[in-house]
């Protein structure tokens, strides 16, 4: 399912719970791992500086700073990269370009990232209400799934047995589901399927919302059995659970009640062009919180033959 992976890291500690899902993936799935840092932001006009995206100093970006960068990479990763079929590459230019333009060249499956690229991004207040600004631009217009570690993962990929997707039955969340699904299948995990009931909206908090709660998890189900559940096409291992609730709240708890791997959510709810939606709430707000790591996805590309 994963021929080729794309890590995107400024090589600081806030990337080294991402580095480890990154090496993870490219043992399990014997695949090509391309280590993307960004050595720095042009200057306008005729200055030929670049600022270093790990220090904010400005730099020539020049042959002998680019095998240093590199150099840097081979002692962060050490042992990592040994046994591991990985190539490590340099860029110049804005982070979250650098990123989309090597993913489409080399056609990747997967962008793995932290959810903040510095460990000044990961203060109490920013950490707790909004992801990195190059993690939100890379998930926007990415073609294929991103996977963000924001946290150090416990069982990762290596005892992959739980997947959990969330749904809202948007068209953009039926790419998240066949996405999840097409993965359960692969590597045999169990997946679990899980809608929250939103009782922020519609009144749903009033005393006289209760029964109203009950009659819209009882739809939401029967939804799920008969729009989702026939395209997984026999597959059995699966679950399904509809809880109410702050649906960022929800999925979190479900995710920790079922030990989930992974959280696959799609990265907006409204139905737009992928091009233009914005990260959701809900899903940003999952990254920041989540103990296991998230897969944002934004475009159908990926599970085309399942659709």
């Amino acid at each position: 399912m994963f021929n080729k992976l794309l890590f995107a890291t400024t090589a600081s500690p806030a990337c080294d719970n991402a580095a480890k899902v990154a090496f993870d993936l490219e043992m399990k799935w014997e695949a090509k791992l391309f280590i993307l840092h960004v050595l720095g932001v042009p200057g306008r006009g005729f200055n030929l500086q670049v600022t270093d995206v790990r220090t904010g100093e400005r730099e020539e970006p020049s042959q002998d700073y680019a095998d240093w960068v590199k150099e840097e990479l081979n002692n962060t990763y050490g042992k990592l990269l040994e046994d591991s079929n990985a190539e490590i590459v340099t860029a110049i230019g804005d982070p979250y370009r650098e990123i989309l333009r090597l993913a489409r060249k080399e056609n990747v499956d997967m962008i793995i990232m932290g959810a903040h690229s510095r460990e000044e991004d990961v203060g109490a207040t920013k950490h707790r209400s909004i992801a990195g600004s190059t993690m939100r631009k890379v998930a926007k217009a990415a073609r294929c799934a991103v996977v963000i570690v924001n946290r150090p993962c416990t069982t990762c990929w290596k005892l992959f047995s739980n997947i959990v997707v969330g749904t809202d039955f948007s068209k953009a969340s039926e790419s998240a589901f066949l996405w999840a699904y097409k993965l359960a299948r692969e590597v045999g995990a169990k997946l679990h399927i899980f809608h929250a009931i939103d009782i922020t909206a519609g009144g749903l908090t009033l005393p006289d919302g209760q029964t109203t709660i009950e009659q819209r998890i009882k739809e939401a189900r029967k939804r799920i059995e008969q729009h989702m559940v026939p395209k997984m096409k026999g597959y059995d291992n699966y679950s399904i659970e509809v809880w109410e609730g702050i649906p960022y709240v929800e999925i979190l708890k479900f995710a920790r009640d079922r030990q989930g791997d992974l959280i696959v959510m799609a990265h907006h709810t409204r139905d737009v062009a992928p091009e233009e939606a914005e990260l959701g709430s809900t899903v940003e707000q999952v990254v920041l919180r989540s103990s296991c790591p998230v897969a944002s996805v934004n475009h159908p590309d990926k599970v085309a033959d399942l659709m």
